[in-house]
């Protein structure tokens, strides 16, 4: 069986190509046509920012305490502690819909789990009840320190 060459990308422009698991390293497309309170989202964010209230949809959203727990079912293989006591995870938008939008970041730009911590999350989260769809989206502004990591991961890591 011989591979089939893939096509050359557009260098000019962003990489909009998509795996077979729906992610990409690109922010996703804004939502067209979809009729009143589709796009409704409730926010989250680990710095405590104001979230942005729920329009009121039809749909339900997802329980913001399964998707926390999902995404701290992920490991960084490097080190014993979940992604989200790591702080990677800057953002979790619960959708009305049941769709999941997550920003998160790595380590480090050349981190070797690049590919496949987004996609572990992005897996993990379409499995809780409620959950329609997930999206995940690598973000590097902030970057990441170590002063996002939780007590208990400092103190898992003997970082104090």
């Amino acid at each position: 069986m011989q591979a089939q060459p893939e096509e050359a990308a557009d260098m000019d422009g962003p990489d909009t190509r998509q795996g077979a698991e729906g992610f990409s390293f690109d922010p996703p497309a804004e939502p067209q046509g979809r009729g009143p309170g589709a796009g409704a989202v409730e926010s989250w964010t680990p710095g405590g920012e104001p979230a942005e209230a729920a329009s009121a949809g039809t749909g339900h959203a997802a329980d913001e305490d399964a998707v926390i727990a999902a995404i701290a079912s992920v490991y960084d293989p490097e080190i014993p502690v979940n992604i989200y006591e790591l702080g990677l995870i800057y953002a979790i938008d619960l959708h009305q819909d049941g769709g999941v939008h997550i920003e998160m970041t790595l380590t480090a730009p050349n981190c070797p789990s690049a590919q496949e911590l987004p996609v572990q999350v992005q897996e993990a989260v379409q499995k809780v009840d409620g959950v329609t769809r997930a999206e995940v989206e690598i973000v590097w502004d902030p970057p990441w320190d170590m002063s996002r990591m939780s007590d208990d991961a400092r103190l898992t890591l003997n970082m104090f």
